[in-house]
């Protein structure tokens, strides 16, 4: 019987950024496992936030560790989209995926500290930050399927340019549905201080991705 070496090819940073993922979900899932089960369901019932987010528990470290794996998640996608649509960027600049990962925290993180700002200065914070634990835990969920659809596309089936727009829209859908709840959800509170809303759903969640887009194009 004939041996022939089998030369297994190095793996690369997306490997690693995903073990790193699953490391942070799998620490969440072990250090509050009954607050993991509660946001697992987060589709289903609205348990996880009647019994958290009621106090200001958005530097909670569940929170942080969900939310740093989201980063590394959406970033890896993001990067999937480059190599598909501009793979010259890819290779050209060596930092890209770094960053794209910046970038996106920059982004989240300066909006974020707005919108408390914003809340602050017309005295609307149990509203808004209510909200914000609301989205972020939207998001953070939203997250994990981001790490699923990254394993796929680079383990599974590789990234096309189809694909990637599919699971990208179904996402985009999925988040805009999961606002459009909280907004229902807060719909009294929204209808009683509806000028401010307005204001602050135009300049702090439509313009920022406006301006977004428009530095991408």
């Amino acid at each position: 019987m004939d041996f022939s070496e089998k030369l297994i090819a190095p793996t690369d940073f997306a490997t690693y950024l995903l073990a790193a993922c699953f490391i942070l979900y799998a620490l969440a899932k072990y250090f509050y496992p009954k607050r993991f089960h509660e946001f697992s369901m987060l589709p289903i019932t609205n348990q996880y936030f009647f019994v958290h987010g009621k106090n200001d528990e958005l530097n909670h470290p569940f929170n942080i560790m969900l939310f740093a794996a989201q980063i590394l998640c959406v970033s890896i996608f993001v990067f999937l989209l480059f190599k598909v649509f501009n793979p010259s960027e890819i290779e050209g600049n060596e930092w890209l995926f770094l960053q794209i990962c910046t970038a996106y925290s920059v982004f989240v993180l300066i909006k974020f500290s707005l919108e408390k700002i914003v809340a602050n200065i017309f005295s609307m914070d149990a509203l808004i930050n209510n909200y914000l634990y609301q989205k972020l835990s939207y998001r953070n969920f939203l997250g994990i399927l981001f790490f699923a659809g990254n394993l796929f596309f680079l383990y599974v089936y590789p990234p096309t340019a189809t694909g990637l727009i599919i699971f990208g829209g179904c996402l985009l859908a999925l988040n805009v549905i999961a606002l459009l709840y909280s907004y229902k959800k807060n719909g009294k509170l929204i209808l009683g201080n509806f000028f401010y809303f307005i204001l602050y759903l135009c300049a702090l969640e439509i313009s920022p991705y406006i301006i977004l887009y428009k530095s991408f194009v």
